[in-house]
């Protein structure tokens, strides 16, 4: 078995050998390289009146995990229920008995190329499924589950290399809403968040899963994935935990510096975002602050803290920062606002694109950008094209992709962030993804 194994390997690495990640790819959460940026040439200008086509729609079950793409594999992971209540609610904690599974689906059909499925008794409120997208790197895909299973799988045939629980290997405590930050690899290094004395966030080599080091304690190790940013020349780790907004050295987990940012329920949940030496993130609670990036040494100092009247605090999604303004989904109004970035100020503010025209509790829109387009996949499983500029928020399209399955403050929601490639989008609830086209061609229009 092992020479077989071996041999599978062999031929994997030699016949098709480490993707060079292209735009047209989308390997992880949010991308290439994280920021929702997608620069594909050949798409729609707006959705059509008559709506996308769907390519394929494949048979999924519950999770809030999006997928991950990369050629002509699609990987997404979920949770098959066998017993237990799983009604939502902020305080309740479900005890459920079933399997998490990774799948590796055709890009092209949406059927299963392998699957891998472990039990997976949940402990956790919200339990539809796992939340962490898959992070794929060259030939190795790492996925993260509810309650704290870490695989890293040979993409293609779906081999395990190595796995961990890190729940248990941390002697951490799975958070109230599981473990949901995505995997992030830089360089020879895998970067989970995880809790425990000293382990909020730990570093792991990518190929053989040894522990390089652990860094930090905080009351609760929050939600938000680890970032990797630059500033004075220096590649900053950086780590929004539940009490703090953390800046590590990526190699040996050392704290270049710690500002306190402490949201309401140890929810740290957007990743903070850098546009030119500002930093920002913000959270429940009207908890929220912009950074000024030292560009001699590795530091920072507080630009402004915003109040009731000012900012935007995000949950569920992480906002879009350009060079002047953040767009951010707001947790307490569920509104689209507008943040001028150089000191809080609000700009407009809209629910057209999050909720369909009304304020809601985490009224969420996940946001990226095409060139000069953005695309909005919203709570009630519409997409949208719009233009967002300091002055409003102008829609030019939308169509209705998927039925929100899950349920969060009595209305129904689909929480999960979609996937752009190879001219596709992909997107999934709990019932199903689909993949529909955004090729301009396919609408009898121009790739130019």
């Amino acid at each position: 078995m092992l020479l077989k194994t071996t041999f599978i390997l062999f031929l994997s690495i030699v016949f098709f050998p480490t993707p060079n990640i292209q735009a047209e790819d989308w390997p992880q959460w949010r991308g290439t390289n994280r920021d929702a940026i997608w620069d594909e040439d050949g798409i729609v200008e707006a959705i059509p009146e008559a709506g996308l086509k769907v390519k394929w729609r494949a048979e999924i079950s519950g999770g809030y995990a999006g997928p991950a793409v990369v050629g002509n594999r699609v990987y997404v992971t979920d949770y098959i229920r066998e017993s237990g209540d799983a009604r939502n609610g902020p305080g309740t904690i479900n005890q459920l008995q079933g399997t998490e599974r990774v799948l590796c689906l055709d890009s092209s059909s949406g059927e299963i190329i392998w699957k891998h499925e472990y039990d997976c008794p949940y402990l956790i409120s919200y339990p539809a499924g796992p939340r962490a997208t898959p992070t794929v790197d060259g030939n190795r895909v790492y996925t993260y589950g509810a309650e704290g299973h870490l695989f890293c799988f040979e993409r293609l045939i779906g081999e395990v290399l190595w796995s961990k629980q890190m729940r248990d290997s941390y002697k951490a405590k799975t958070p109230i809403w599981g473990f949901s930050s995505h995997p992030l690899v830089h360089g020879q290094t895998l970067y989970c968040l995880v809790g425990g004395k000293n382990s909020v966030v730990v570093a792991l080599n990518k190929l053989s899963g040894e522990e390089e080091w652990t860094a930090l304690s905080a009351s609760e190790p929050g939600y938000a994935p680890p970032s990797m940013i630059e500033a004075a020349g220096t590649q900053q780790l950086i780590i929004w935990d539940a009490d703090k907004l953390n800046s590590l050295n990526p190699d040996t987990g050392d704290v270049y510096w710690s500002h306190p940012l402490k949201p309401d329920y140890g929810m740290s949940i957007m990743a903070p975002q850098k546009s030119g030496d500002y930093l920002f993130a913000s959270g429940i609670g009207d908890v929220g602050a912009v950074f000024k990036l030292n560009q001699e040494r590795p530091a920072a100092e507080v630009v402004w803290r915003g109040n009731n009247r000012s900012a935007v605090y995000c949950s569920n999604s992480t906002p879009f920062l350009t060079e002047e303004t953040i767009f951010g989904n707001d947790c307490r109004s569920g509104a689209l606002i507008a943040v001028n970035l150089k000191d809080g100020q609000r700009l407009w503010t809209d629910f057209a694109a999050t909720t369909g025209g009304r304020p809601l509790n985490h009224g969420t829109a996940f946001i990226v950008r095409h060139q000069e387009k953005y695309f909005l996949f919203n709570e009630t499983g519409d997409l949208i094209t719009a233009t967002l500029t300091r002055d409003r928020y102008e829609e030019t399209g939308r169509d209705h992709l998927l039925e929100p399955t899950n349920n969060a403050f009595n209305r129904n929601v689909v929480w999960t962030h979609p996937a752009f490639a190879n001219g596709h989008c992909f997107v999934r609830n709990d019932k199903e993804i689909i993949c529909v086209s955004l090729k301009a061609s396919d609408y009898g229009k121009s790739a130019d």
